[in-house]
């Protein structure tokens, strides 16, 4: 038998169909526990493993050959894409159920194959004539639960304080499951789907680059960061990569620090200081402008459904962004279909707006952020250290062959959606930013084309990935040319000096590693991250550095910069 309180919202519809009186039941309508956070704790306390009873092997494996490395991106005739996001059920919209509404969650949506950054005829697989000699990858965690004290948690709060508080309130409609909503999210760490999507990431790349492993003589380093996320999101790949339980032996993963003052070119906020102050954040002021546009129908529209809560634009976005979390953690969520397909596309542009002005191409301190991990691919390139560290490069672990080889075909970095999007800002690949500065009144006119110019769910989404292919072309073990795939679309590279059209995506290497070295030389990271400078509108940044009448009126590509000490780690 049901208990009494699982019926409650259903007698107070009924009673409000027969018109009979409802201001006893509405008192009581929310549960107590309504926005309160729940948790599990997996194993269970004291719980243990005994390897006695049960080792990982106790031999007989039968027969164990071993096959070929498989190469799918040089010998298949057409690239796997990833389309689907099992074991996630697909939410829809207010308006539609078959509406692929994952794909508008912005740097929340999980990874898919992007149809084309601007060379639709481009393909991941290695053009014909050519040869693959060494592949760099960087790519981010899967996905997680929200970080700390992040909008989902301030919703969930602010239900529970109206319940704690003794006022309490009432959900009706189709918000009448907040009556009894608990808060099921952690905080910071993958959840289950993130897992398998970086599982799922090592085993492509092995599926496709195998191949390159024919090279090595020594065990493969890969990097990733120390926070639990990054550190988990890189195991689980190389459990993918190499095997289970083949991973724990079959290469070697480099762990760097992430915290405050210590250098990290797959965490560098810890050092550019200017990021973390408002001139590196300029995304927050100018999100606020188009959410209170695009929000509010669905805020007029939903306060009509709760009483005893003031359901402000800033707790509806919430809704939006428990939405994306709830699916991702817990394979579904009933928030989603509380927005139209019209109000999710209004999300998706509103997290293009927060990474283009504090992430991107839009803030000046972007170019930056990405330049110590473009110097580590122009040594990885010429095989040469790095001689000067004056961004956000560990001298201590750079300079060593031992954690920073150089002699290596497959390079593995992990890192953050909003270092990806600074590192493609870094590297010049600047048709991502052909359509300008993105208005916050309206959408992008060209937001509705086949090509989209600046799209978070295309270039950070949980697990994505951005593969450099270094290449001979024509075939041979001279590598000639590179190209860079962001999501398994080719990325044209006609912002990168010198570098010209080309139908695959195809740079001169010579070219390409002069023109970041020219970069690296150009940006000059002590002013944009640690100086004081103001900027007074965002709108006239475009290439992720302050305004020219903002630098230093001495800046010249040549410029020396002071040289910062190098934190251990």
């Amino acid at each position: 038998m049901a208990p009494v309180s699982s019926g409650l919202p259903a007698m107070l519809a009924l009673l409000a169909f027969l018109g009979l009186p409802l201001v006893e039941a509405a008192k009581f309508s929310a549960s107590s526990f309504a926005g309160a956070t729940t948790a599990a704790v997996w194993p269970p306390p004291n719980a243990t493993h005994d390897a006695s009873l049960f080792p990982p092997s106790v031999g007989f494996p039968g027969p164990t050959p071993t096959g070929a490395e498989p190469e799918a991106i040089a010998t298949a005739p057409a690239a796997a894409q990833v389309s689907a996001y099992f074991p996630l059920l697909n939410p829809g919209t207010k308006d539609s159920k078959t509406f692929n509404t994952p794909r508008l969650w912005g740097n929340l949506a999980p990874w898919f194959s992007v149809a084309s950054q601007g060379l639709p005829q481009a393909s991941p697989q290695i053009p014909k004539g050519c040869e693959l000699n060494q592949v760099h990858l960087l790519h981010r965690h899967g996905a997680r639960y929200p970080t700390t004290g992040s909008s989902p948690s301030v919703l969930a709060t602010a239900l529970h304080n109206a319940t704690v508080a003794g006022t309490g309130f009432t959900a009706t409609g189709e918000l009448a499951f907040l009556n009894d909503w608990s808060f099921k999210l952690g905080a910071e760490l993958l959840t289950p789907f993130g897992r398998e999507q970086l599982f799922d990431l090592g085993v492509g790349f092995r599926v496709k680059y195998g191949d390159l492993l024919n090279n090595f003589t020594t065990l493969p380093v890969f990097r990733t960061t120390s926070e639990q996320r990054m550190l988990d999101s890189a195991l689980n790949f190389a459990a993918g990569f190499f095997g289970v339980p083949n991973f724990l032996t079959d290469y070697n993963q480099e762990i760097i620090i992430e915290a405050d003052g210590f250098n990290n070119t797959l965490a560098p906020y810890e050092t550019c200081q200017n990021s973390n102050l408002p001139v590196g954040n300029f995304g927050n002021v100018q999100i606020a402008k188009w959410q209170n546009i695009y929000l509010a129908a669905a805020q007029k529209r939903l306060q009509k459904e709760i009483k005893g809560i003031n359901l402000t634009i800033p707790l509806v976005f919430a809704m939006q962004q428990t939405c994306a979390y709830e699916t991702v953690a817990l394979g579904f969520s009933s928030f989603c279909d509380l927005f139209t397909e019209e109000e999710w596309k209004g999300y998706e542009y509103s997290n293009d707006i927060t990474f283009w002005y504090s992430n991107s191409f839009g803030n000046p301190t972007s170019a930056a952020m990405g330049i110590g991990w473009v110097s580590e691919l122009v040594s990885r390139l010429t095989k040469t250290p790095i001689s000067v560290h004056n961004t956000t490069t560990n001298g201590t672990l750079d300079n060593s062959l031992t954690t920073f080889p150089l002699n290596q075909t497959i390079y593995v970095d992990a890192s953050h959606d909003t270092i990806i999007s600074a590192i493609i800002v870094a590297l010049n690949f600047t048709t991502l930013a052909k359509a300008g500065p993105l208005p916050t009144n309206e959408i992008q006119k060209n937001q509705a084309c086949l090509y989209r110019s600046f799209i978070v769910s295309e270039i950070s989404p949980f697990a994505s990935n951005l593969v450099g292919q270094v290449l001979s072309c024509p075939a041979s073990s001279e590598p000639t040319h590179i190209r860079w795939i962001l999501n398994d679309a080719v990325v044209p590279l006609t912002g990168v000096k010198g570098c010209t059209a080309d139908k695959n995506g195809l740079c001169k290497l010579s070219t390409f590693i002069s023109a970041m070295k020219e970069r690296v030389d150009e940006i000059d990271w002590a002013f944009d991250c640690l100086a004081n400078y103001t900027v007074a509108d965002p709108a006239s940044i475009v290439d992720g550095r302050p305004p020219v009448g903002v630098r230093p009126k001495d800046e010249f590509p040549t410029r020396k910069r002071k040289l910062r000490r190098t934190r251990l780690g």
